[in-house]
């Protein structure tokens, strides 16, 4: 009897490996045979995009027309940061009208990051360490998180409408690598997405726009986002409660904040670690 559980338990064994291993080969099946089938449609996805950018450029310029009247020299500050001494500049003139325009200063500042991270656009780390040094800890970090959250989920939904033909063009190999991890962390993607936010091992941009692809559920990844950005927000938001002792976004990061997200990232994936664990024991 024990030899024959043996034998039914590593044939199950075998069973869902075999399964796994379809799946993956069924995924980059469809990966290149979408690539042949609708690579010649990628000209056409980047036009509609750059209609849709038109389109959320334009809002964006009416929000900034909302924005009460500021002298020149001010003005000149009032844009997207691309260094630190830029966000210093716009941390001046933000703090110095938060106060008396705080509806007006918050709006701008949430569809700024919105913008930022739906089109992948460089500068929104500067707009973290910003929101520390303008509003409560609290406050910054909801902000930050559901900016990234809903950003990444419009970036996630171009990708969906019209992303698919240029991931199969251009990112078809780095896409089929990652359509292998993601089936493997099927039963645990929050988890996963977790993991990838708090760790560099692949770029935002690249998640943002091959989950829709790969079929990441949209639910599970503004989830995984939304909770995955607060460790590396944490540690930026923390930073602009200094920021006029910060010369680069670097220095944002110090040996002791690099530890506490790697511990973050572990924490994350523990839970899957011991359900793997707990599985084995039952079969």
């Amino acid at each position: 009897m024990a030899k024959k559980r043996k034998e039914k338990r590593e044939n199950d064994g075998l069973s869902s490996t075999q399964e796994e291993v379809k799946a993956s080969a069924s995924d980059s099946q469809e990966l290149k045979e979408a690539q042949n089938t609708e690579g010649g449609s990628a000209r056409m996805s980047l036009l509609i995009l750059f209609s849709i950018f038109t389109c959320a450029a334009s809002v964006m310029y009416l929000v900034y027309r909302n924005f009460p009247e500021l002298p020149d020299d001010e003005m000149d500050k009032i844009k997207i940061p691309k260094d630190m001494d830029d966000a210093k500049a716009l941390g001046t003139v933000l703090s110095k009208y938060k106060d008396t325009y705080y509806s007006q200063v918050l709006v701008a500042y949430f569809a700024t990051y919105v913008f930022l991270q739906t089109f992948a656009i460089p500068g929104s780390i500067f707009l973290s360490i910003l929101s520390g040094y303008l509003y409560p800890f609290p406050l910054a970090l909801f902000l930050v998180c559901l900016c990234s959250g809903l950003g990444a989920s419009f970036c996630y939904m171009l990708s969906y409408l019209v992303g698919r033909p240029i991931v199969y063009k251009y990112l078809t190999e780095r896409a089929q690598k990652w359509s292998q991890q993601v089936e493997q962390h099927r039963d645990h993607l929050i988890n996963y997405i977790i993991f990838l936010r708090i760790t560099p091992f692949l770029p935002n941009w690249f998640i943002n726009i091959t989950s829709p692809v790969i079929n990441v559920p949209l639910g599970v990844f503004f989830i995984g986002t939304f909770l995955g950005v607060a460790p590396p927000s944490f540690v930026a938001i923390n930073a602009g409660t200094t920021l006029y002792k910060l010369t680069t976004a670097g220095e944002a990061v110090s040996w002791n904040s690099l530890a506490v997200l790697g511990i973050l990232a572990v924490l994350s994936i523990l839970p899957v670690c011991f359900q793997k664990k707990l599985q084995k024991k039952l079969v």
